[in-house]
């Protein structure tokens, strides 16, 4: 992880957005895999995508969510979605939301896109449910 006393403030804004957004284990999890080879891409999307574009005012995390959703699956960046629809549990977007989300990259970029990413979003909602009534059994 960056020296706090070298980063900007958009690092460190960024860092609060991705941690909102990702949760604390992922991003300590990506921090403590980082090396001096991608250091200054960690950086860099830190300052920029979550300091900068998620930082910004106007969208909140539930509709910022739901864009990044649909553009990773019309990219077919499969990781990416699978990551961003778990953070929907910090996001407050909703299985409904991402559900029209996809509906519209079916029209927009294509039904393999879609189908492609409604298996990803269906197996990473199962996998959410599961663990969540473990953490309901265990109470």
């Amino acid at each position: 992880m960056a020296d706090q006393s070298l980063t900007s403030d958009r690092y460190r804004q960024g860092m609060v957005t991705r941690r909102s957004v990702l949760g604390d284990a992922h991003v300590d999890r990506a921090c403590a895999n980082e090396t001096p080879f991608d250091q200054p891409f960690q950086e860099m999307i830190t300052e920029g995508a979550w300091g900068t574009v998620w930082s910004r005012p106007h969208f909140s995390k539930r509709e910022r969510s739901i864009v990044t959703i649909a553009l990773l699956a019309a990219l077919g960046q499969d990781e990416e979605v699978a990551m961003h629809i778990r953070a929907t549990a910090n996001t407050g977007a909703t299985k409904e939301d991402i559900q029209e989300a996809l509906l519209h990259v079916a029209i927009y970029a294509g039904v393999p896109a879609a189908n492609h990413a409604f298996k990803i979003a269906k197996s990473v909602y199962a996998g959410m449910e599961a663990s969540a009534a473990t953490e309901e059994d265990t109470k």
